[in-house]
């Protein structure tokens, strides 16, 4: 009976889990991508940039920065800028293309571009590899996945 448990309480466990893994990477996407976007912009980004713009508190933002450091996305020393490492510029990139690219494909289904941001924001992170190539074809890109 105990086995029999398990596994059911393992069967209900697998999706929750799936959810905290992607919930994870949209941070670490989001992340990436905002300081790429500060650099670039601003020549640095900092804790309180992240915190203004994504508006979360100044800890929320310092968490997520810690746990990206830890995962290598980044590096901070304090009260120094954030600097991004290949891996982090590599997702930072990752991100924005696949977002510019949704953000076409709305429009071409008539969605005005302020919307198609907006969806585009909170689509883009549950796309598959698979859809990807499809929108991209669709556009008449060449596929990069």
């Amino acid at each position: 009976m105990a086995k029999r448990t398990k596994k059911i309480k393992e069967q209900r466990a697998g999706p929750f889990h799936a959810t905290r893994e992607h919930h994870s990477a949209e941070i670490a996407e989001d992340y990436t991508e905002l300081i790429y976007e500060l650099i670039e912009s601003r020549g640095e980004a900092r804790i309180r940039d992240l915190a203004e713009q994504l508006g979360v508190s100044h800890v929320t933002a310092l968490r997520a920065v810690r746990r990206l450091q830890k995962e290598g996305y980044l590096t901070k020393v304090p009260r120094k800028p954030i600097l991004l490492t290949a891996k982090g510029r590599r997702l930072a990139l990752f991100a924005r293309s696949r977002h510019a690219l949704l953000v076409e494909f709305l429009q071409t289904l008539g969605v005005t571009k302020k919307q198609a941001e907006i969806d585009a924001e909170g689509a883009e992170h549950h796309l598959s590899r698979e859809t990807l190539r499809c929108i991209r074809r669709s556009l008449g890109k060449k596929s990069k996945a």
